[in-house]
């Protein structure tokens, strides 16, 4: 076995250099000091592996004493006859150092860590996809911001554990908001999806978590379907002072009974004047087909009214701050309030259960013309479903004779409310 431990430190500390070459002290067994012509003296360790000679620097002396030198070689060599090269698993820590300080960069600059949740979601929902509308996409991202990456948002995506996920979806049903915790964790396993097809994820920690949301108390949405009540919501509407864009949404609402963001979603180029049609492309509907809604005598002048004020810009009811984009989807929400009418009382959803209502019970329209009209799912006698003109004909005389008669309790006519089946 060869000798080790042949130097000292006198002879280390009083070896001058050599100004024409580097000078080797040896130790032995592998460890040396380098001694440059500069005068700087290296501790280096020759060893081979897998056939290959190479050669690894343990310190500066004599910052890296000759005690220290002896004990990293001694650690290099255990590494050695164990089979794992110590150049490659210094470059490797070197390499986690590295990503380390660029994590901690990245979150001061408040961006997402390479690889994490956020990073992962953010690159998911940057993907054109017919199956959600850019306001869909937004809203995502809103609630992923608040809900979730405070907590898994700079987290590996592939070390994410269910319990992890499942913690997150409980503060949201803590705080009693179901609905989003449903849809969080929707897109959470979306996201996971998504990283499994890129290979960033073998797992998806969500599979196994929405069996055990609690079950949802159904609430229907509060409507006003007592004609003489609907008369004085009509007549409370009329009388509103607020801003006008809002006023004319509220008019129009209960005329045209289409979701609540169907409404504020609105575009001018979707409205047809002329024909008296509003076209609603597929993407902007809940069953993802378009719908037509025929717009009777009082619609198009609600809209004639407006149009000189919003006209020249996308949409029909644009917000406060800005023409660039829709009113808030809490605006005619705000409004049924500032009229007095409380959350138990009306909702902008409850325009429709009116009109299903009234239209069946009170006017006697078949129910195959009112959920048409409605986008619900409707089939003829054969399973087909009903395209975006069937019965057009007879749903535009549904709805004017529904604005007719939206007229006749707003002016507090005495309408005798009848049976359909009398």
């Amino acid at each position: 076995m060869a000798a080790i431990n042949l130097l000292d430190d006198t002879t280390i500390k009083t070896k001058k250099p050599d100004p024409a070459k580097s000078i080797r002290l040896k130790d032995g067994g592998g460890l040396y000091v380098l001694v440059n012509p500069d005068g700087a003296k290296w501790w280096r360790l020759d060893y081979t592996i897998n056939g290959k000679r190479k050669t690894l620097s343990l310190g500066v002396y004599p910052a890296t004493t000759l005690k220290a030198a002896r004990l990293k070689a001694v650690k290099s060599r255990e590494l050695i006859d164990a089979g794992t090269d110590p150049s490659d698993l210094r470059k490797a820590a070197k390499q986690v150092q590295v990503q380390q300080r660029e994590e901690e960069r990245r979150i001061d600059d408040g961006l997402p860590i390479a690889g994490s949740f956020q990073c992962v979601a953010l690159e998911w929902s940057a993907i054109p996809t017919d199956k959600r509308s850019n306001e869909q996409t937004d809203k995502i991202i809103r609630w992923m911001a608040k809900d979730v990456y405070p907590w898994l948002g700079n987290r590996p995506v592939n070390e994410i554990t269910s319990p992890e996920v499942n913690a997150v979806i409980q503060r949201i049903v803590d705080r009693g908001a179901l609905d989003i915790a449903r849809r969080v964790l929707f897109n959470c396993g979306r996201v996971f999806k998504y990283a499994k097809s890129k290979g960033y994820s073998n797992d998806d920690p969500t599979a196994c978590l929405g069996e055990f949301l609690p079950t949802k108390k159904v609430k229907s949405h509060a409507a006003i379907t007592d004609p003489i009540a609907v008369g004085e919501l009509l007549r409370a509407i009329n009388g509103y002072t607020g801003a006008f864009v809002t006023k004319c949404a509220m008019q129009l609402a209960p005329l045209l009974f289409v979701r609540p963001g169907e409404l504020r979603m609105a575009e001018w180029s979707e409205i047809d004047l002329e024909k008296a049609e509003w076209n609603i492309p597929a993407e902007r509907m809940k069953m993802k087909e378009p719908h037509l809604v025929p717009l009777s005598t009082q619609a198009l002048a609600i809209l004639r009214e407006i149009h000189p004020l919003t006209g020249s810009g996308k949409y029909v009811f644009s917000g406060a701050r800005s023409a660039s984009r829709p009113m808030s989807e809490n605006t005619v929400m705000a409004a049924l309030r500032r009229l007095d009418y409380t959350n138990d009382q009306m909702t902008g959803h409850g325009f429709r259960a009116m009109a299903r209502t009234i239209l069946d019970e009170v006017l006697g329209v078949r129910p195959d013309y009112i959920e048409h009209q409605l986008a619900h799912a409707v089939r003829d006698a054969n399973g087909r479903a009903y395209n975006r003109t069937s019965h057009l004909p007879a749903r535009r005389e549904m709805m004017q004779l529904w604005s007719d008669y939206l007229d006749k309790l707003a002016a507090g006519a005495e309408v005798i409310p009848f049976n359909k089946a009398a």
